[in-house]
């Protein structure tokens, strides 16, 4: 479910800081009910820290989609490695305060990079030659008592080039990406839980 973007600024949420000059784009509620301790499975579920993942787009639709970035992206060069993190633009590392820079997890997703990661909010990074993008993920309590996964993304386009893709591209995020992706978390967010205590 899409949510306002109130959900996301309302919360102290350490990324306000450390990416003050991102443009909120995007809020959702998860479909990953669970408890407190359910925390660090959302997180490997996102970072590849857990078992080998699949990619979460696996419509038909969606991978077309991202078939088409992709061979956008080889075509006029926009995800070289010179137009990425600590090439064309720093990492969020950089910004982070001390109390953040310890044990710092590495990511094993090949597009996102980890930036931080508490108790209930892990941030993680991309960047090319359109937009650096910022991928944040918050446990909150939800209406049973219990918590869910909640997902903003946040994105600085690269100049007006940058701001036309972002515009181009936002009605096939919500007709054919968002829908497909959300059904697979809740799906691999099912199917990863622990089996029930006798």
């Amino acid at each position: 479910m899409r949510l306002p973007k109130t959900a996301h600024t309302s919360r102290p949420w350490r990324i306000h800081a450390i990416a003050h000059d991102f443009r909120l784009e995007d809020v959702w509620a998860l479909p990953t009910p669970g408890s407190p301790g359910d925390w660090p499975r959302l997180v490997a579920l996102f970072s590849g820290a857990g078992p080998a993942q699949e990619p979460f787009v696996t419509s038909p639709v969606a991978h077309a989609l991202f078939a088409i970035r992709w061979k956008l992206g080889a075509l006029f060069g926009w995800d070289k490695p010179d137009a990425g993190l600590g090439a064309r633009v720093p990492t969020l590392r950089d910004r982070l305060p001390d109390d953040l820079r310890k044990d710092l997890s590495s990511s094993r997703n090949p597009r996102f990079t980890t930036v931080y990661e508490t108790e209930g909010e892990w941030a993680a990074e991309i960047a090319n030659r359109t937009m650096h993008g910022v991928l944040h993920l918050g446990w909150v309590p939800d209406s049973s008592g219990g918590y869910r996964g909640q997902m903003a993304v946040l994105v600085k386009p690269n100049g007006p080039f940058g701001h036309l893709y972002m515009a181009a591209i936002k009605p096939f995020r919500y007709l054919g990406v968002y829908d497909n992706l959300l059904r697979t978390i809740g799906t691999r967010w099912q199917a990863t839980a622990p089996a029930p205590k006798p």
